[in-house]
């Protein structure tokens, strides 16, 4: 497989990923509350965004793609500690879904739990083992 094509695959695996991830955000909303639907949702908003790092950069290592999902969301929960983020919600339903309104400290513990599942799952997928056979290496 050339390496453009391995790209493009690889893109469209993060993206169902992706789509994956968002499934199970709202299944977790619908058939659960309280703590457990809050902190999940948490941990899969890390997931998401690691998700979509794996397909802006279908080639990053699995500790980067992490590590830039787990900053991405500390940025965004510390972020709500200057209201910004909480008067955006206020007009816009797209700004209350990726930014939030209210920080939580505990929040940022659940993000390292998603940073650390998508890592586990990225490096068992791009692991040696798992890659497709080509006719050359068979």
């Amino acid at each position: 497989m050339t390496g453009g094509r391995r790209a493009l695959g690889a893109r469209a695996v993060a993206a169902g990923a992706a789509a994956l991830t968002v499934l199970a955000g709202l299944a977790v909303r619908a058939f659960t509350e309280g703590d457990l639907a809050k902190y999940a949702g948490d941990a899969l908003y890390t997931v998401l965004i690691c998700a979509l790092v794996a397909v802006i950069a279908p080639g990053a290592r699995p500790a980067v793609m992490a590590g830039t999902g787990l900053a991405f969301s500390w940025t965004v929960e510390l972020l709500q500690l200057t209201g910004v983020p909480a008067e955006l919600s206020r007009h816009s339903t797209v700004a209350r879904l990726v930014l939030g309104s209210t920080f939580n400290a505990p929040d940022l513990l659940w993000y390292v739990v998603g940073a650390g599942c998508a890592w586990a799952v990225a490096a068992l997928v791009t692991s040696p083992g798992c890659a497709p056979r080509t006719s050359a290496s068979r």
